[in-house]
């Protein structure tokens, strides 16, 4: 029996004329080979005119410096008077933030630039999203000032420290060794507060130059952390003012405490340790 003729007639009409068969999208636009990419790139960023180079430019420096600001150097906006003497108000200041990242720590004398969240401020302000971007990028290139949570401050006492003042002669004392503050704003005595403290280790006791407009470890003893900023929490160390121009200048190292002894029996007794 022939089934082949119970099957329907296969249509054998030829093609319409004109009509060809459309190709797949990918026949139509073959792959871009690898090495034409960077090429294709290459002309796109060189090509549009003068004013899309002077865009990408303007781009790539302005990632530069945050990138920089991020990792190696950022610009700080001194906002208030208590580190007059050594720091004005409005100066423009280095922060080199590779100071502490291999292994070295804080010194005494050091001026540094430190988160105070959880030291000096407690319950950190809220700010709104995108004012606080706009902030973190335009106090990155110090144009503004930082977070109201940094602070800049001068590194009394380290971790084992007995940090007291004032003995006889008026003078602060670290480790039972009087310390002739050679940096204090003129007329200002080392601190009109008494206290005596011992400094937890990982911790750092901080105060400004200009003891009399400076609010410090000495005005948070009665809070967590007893007025002691966390090492970790250290941003970087002031090495340089940068602007003003007239101002401009390497920070100059003091030698106060050249010849403070290491902490030892009398540093652990007699002092209130906070921590």
């Amino acid at each position: 029996m022939d089934t082949d003729a119970q099957l329907p007639e296969r249509d054998r009409s030829p093609e319409p004329e004109g009509v060809k068969e459309q190709g797949s999208r990918s026949s139509r636009f073959p792959p871009a080979s690898p090495r034409s990419r960077p090429a294709a790139a290459w002309r796109w960023l060189t090509g549009g005119g003068p004013l899309r180079r002077a865009g990408l430019l303007l781009t790539v420096c302005l990632v530069s410096l945050l990138l920089v600001s991020n990792y190696l150097v950022q610009p700080f906006l001194v906002p208030s008077g208590s580190m007059r003497g050594t720091l004005e108000v409005g100066d423009r200041v280095l922060v080199d933030k590779l100071a502490y990242r291999f292994g070295d720590a804080p010194r005494r004398g050091d001026v540094v630039v430190f988160d105070g969240r959880e030291s000096f401020v407690q319950d950190a302000p809220s700010e709104n999203v995108v004012t606080a971007l706009i902030r973190r990028g335009a106090s990155a290139v110090g144009l503004m000032q930082p977070a109201p949570t940094s602070y800049v401050k001068r590194v009394v006492g380290v971790g084992g420290d007995r940090v007291r003042c004032c003995d006889r002669r008026g003078l602060l004392e670290v480790n039972g060794h009087p310390v002739l503050e050679d940096y204090l704003y003129p007329g200002d005595a080392p601190s009109q507060v008494p206290f005596d403290i011992v400094v937890p280790e990982g911790k750092l006791w901080v105060m400004g130059d200009h003891r009399s407009d400076s609010r410090d470890s000495r005005d948070h003893l009665g809070e967590p952390g007893g007025g002691t900023v966390p090492v970790d929490r250290v941003i970087g160390r002031v090495d340089w003012i940068g602007w003003p121009l007239d101002r401009m200048t390497s920070l100059r190292q003091t030698g106060a405490f050249a010849d403070v002894p290491d902490p030892g029996r009398e540093a652990g007794h007699g002092g209130i340790p906070h921590g």
